[in-house]
């Protein structure tokens, strides 16, 4: 048996999330305390009792899951169940990496915590508000959508953002290529097309101003070496070297997430149990579209999902 534990990204946010945990584990309730320390605000307080639309902010949401991801491996550890010892790889969806790589004590908690605050600012003012899309085209695979791009493109930016599994792509980019996408892959015959209700066009050449700055932050924190290999969303493949940990999280901002080749890579290297650590379910979901039945699936939240994966 191989086991990987994967972290959500941005849109598993709720309010609430992690609560019950928090009251259940006093190791999960020191992680959101930390967080809020290192960020100078009740994180936690907006996750638990605040507003979605405040919530969903891009600078809050990304710190927040990220805080709820590592509240639920604090309270597996204090179950017995840890990375060091229970997992063989991790990896997560855009922000989830960086959960990832806390989770295997390449980033300390709080630089983390940071460092996904600036990485929401930065990605929110990258691009003027309106100026930039994403969309997503469902039951066409990642050759088929790079095509519809290419074509949407028309001298602006359109480049596919993130090959979530075998028929949801991704695109990102200028708002009028992205509407162009979203047509195009009608005519070619999508189930659907529809455009995202984000912020902002992550994941393409828009975001390069984001990516400078999220170079400037990385220098500023020590990257470990990882006790488990981190599967990377740019190169779809395990990493160690902190080097090139630093070069991929840069490369992230502007790159596309290869999370459909992340995953068959992880299962080609033998994994057969996914663990999601996190809130919400979407990962799961792709992974079972992108392995099907092969594997076994577990999301872990609540007091009551830790508990059961104690076994």
């Amino acid at each position: 048996m191989s086991r990987a534990f994967i972290f959500p990204g941005q849109g598993a946010q709720t309010v609430g999330m992690g609560k019950a945990l928090a009251e259940a584990y006093p190791a999960a309730k020191a992680v959101y305390d930390e967080v809020d320390a290192a960020l100078g605000e009740k994180l936690s307080a907006l996750i638990w009792e605040g507003d979605i639309a405040e919530l969903t902010l891009t600078q809050n949401a990304q710190p927040a899951l990220m805080a709820t991801s590592m509240a639920i491996l604090a309270a597996l550890a204090a179950e017995g169940i840890t990375v060091e010892k229970d997992v063989d790889f991790v990896a997560g969806h855009s922000l989830g990496e960086y959960s990832a790589l806390c989770a295997a004590g390449a980033l300390s908690l709080s630089d983390t915590a940071r460092l996904l605050r600036i990485r929401g600012l930065a990605m929110q003012e990258a691009v003027p508000v309106g100026v930039g899309a994403m969309a997503a085209l469902l039951g066409l695979d990642f050759a088929a959508a790079m095509e519809v791009a290419a074509e949407a493109a028309q001298g602006e930016v359109c480049q596919a953002a993130n090959d979530n599994d075998p028929a949801q792509v991704v695109v990102s980019g200028h708002k009028g290529a992205v509407e162009r996408a979203v047509e195009i892959a009608k005519a070619r015959g999508a189930k659907r097309a529809l455009m995202l209700p984000v912020s902002a066009p992550f994941h393409c050449a828009l975001m390069q101003p984001a990516a400078h700055k999220m170079a400037e932050a990385l220098s500023a924190v020590v990257i470990s070496k990882p006790s488990v290999p981190v599967v990377v969303n740019v190169r779809a493949e395990a990493v160690t070297e902190p080097d090139r940990i630093f070069d991929l999280l840069v490369a992230q901002i502007t790159g596309s997430v290869r999370w459909r080749e992340s995953v068959m890579w992880m299962q080609t290297a033998g994994v057969t149990e996914f663990w999601e650590i996190g809130a919400g379910k979407a990962l799961s979901g792709m992974v079972k579209r992108i392995v099907g039945g092969d594997v076994v699936l577990r999301a872990i939240l609540t007091p009551e999902d830790v508990v059961a994966a104690r076994g």
